[in-house]
C-alpha cells in the first residue's frame, strides 16, 4: 500500500538504488548507536519469545527505511510486519528497496493522528508493536495518545518494545550524567575517527540526490520535522508513566548500556 501522492516518485527509484541508500542509512545510524544491532537482537529475540506462535503479527511504529522489519523478518520468516511511518523520503525507500519481501508491508501513517490504527486492516490482534529510535519524537501528549491506542489493539499479554535513548530525569543528574558518558565512550571505542557521515549529512546527500527529488518534495510539504525538537518523550520516567496509564501491566527494561535502553510494556491479560 502506497501513501496518496508518493507512488510516482516510489517508483522511480530502483530497488538497487534505494538498497544503497539504506545502506548508507544505516552506517549513519551505526555511528550514533554502536550498540544498534545488539539492541535489535534483544528485541527481535523479545518478540520470538513472547509471541507464542512461528508467525507473530507486529506493528513496527517509525519504521523508516525498515531496518528493523527486515532484520526481523529474517529471524522470523513466518511473521508479518506492519511498518509505519510518516515521512514519504524513508517510507519510499523501504517500499521500493524491499517490496518482494513476503511478510512486510509499509503503511503512510502519522501517529501524532488519533485513530491512526483503524486504517490497518489488522485481520487478528498484533502480538506486538516495536520502534527503535522514533517515539522520542512524539510530544508527551502524542506518546500518551500512541500508547493508549496499542492497548486497544494488542491482543491481551502483547508487548510494546521501544528501543531508544532514554534519559533518567534532571532530578538524577549523576546517573543522567553516567547514563550519556557510557554512549559517549563507547562511540569513541568503536569509532575513534569520528563520524564517517552525520544525521544532517545524509539527510543533505538524500536532497541533492536527483533520484529523490519527488520523494524529498513531499517531505518537505509534509514539515515532518515540525515537533522533533524539546519533546520530553525521551525522558525514562516518562515513557514509563505512558505505558502504565495506557494500561500495560509490566513495565521494565530488557537490555541496556546506559541511556541506550529496550524499554517494555506487557499488556495486561
Amino acid at each position: 500500500m502506497s501513501g496518496a501522492g508518493s507512488e510516482t516518485a516510489e517508483d522511480a527509484i530502483s530497488p538497487e538504488v534505494a538498497r544503497a541508500w539504506i545502506e548508507r542509512w544505516d552506517v549513519q545510524q551505526q555511528g550514533y548507536l554502536p550498540d544498534r544491532e545488539d539492541r535489535f537482537t534483544a528485541l527481535i529475540d523479545a518478540v520470538e519469545e513472547a509471541a507464542g506462535r512461528p508467525d507473530p503479527l507486529v506493528l513496527d511504529l517509525g519504521s523508516g527505511p525498515g531496518s528493523l522489519a527486515v532484520r526481523l523478518l529474517r529471524r522470523i520468516p513466518a511473521a508479518r510486519v506492519i511498518a509505519l511511518d510518516a515521512d514519504p523520503l524513508t517510507l519510499g525507500l523501504g517500499r521500493a528497496a524491499w517490496h518482494d519481501l513476503p511478510g512486510l508491508n509499509f503503511i503512510d501513517a502519522d501517529l501524532r493522528t488519533p485513530g491512526w490504527s483503524a486504517d490497518l486492516d489488522l485481520e487478528r490482534q498484533p502480538d506486538a508493536a516495536v520502534s527503535t529510535t522514533a517515539l522520542h519524537w512524539l510530544s508527551g501528549p502524542a506518546l500518551e495518545a500512541v500508547y493508549a491506542e496499542l492497548a486497544s489493539v494488542l491482543r491481551p499479554g502483547g508487548l510494546v518494545l521501544n528501543g531508544d535513548h532514554l534519559q533518567f530525569a534532571e532530578a538524577e543528574p549523576t546517573l543522567r550524567r553516567l547514563g550519556r558518558a557510557l554512549i559517549e565512550r563507547e562511540e569513541e571505542r568503536r569509532f575513534p575517527g569520528g563520524h564517517a557521515e552525520t544525521w544532517t549529512d545524509w539527510w543533505a546527500a538524500a536532497a541533492a540526490d536527483s533520484e529523490l527529488a519527488g520523494l524529498v518534495a513531499e517531505r518537505a510539504s509534509r514539515l515532518v520535522e515540525s515537533e522533533h525538537h524539546g519533546s520530553p518523550a525521551g525522558l525514562l520516567s516518562v515513557q514509563v508513566a505512558a505505558l502504565k496509564s495506557a494500561g500495560f501491566a509490566e513495565v521494565g527494561t530488557l537490555w541496556q548500556r546506559g541511556e541506550n535502553r529496550l524499554l517494555c510494556g506487557v499488556l495486561a491479560v
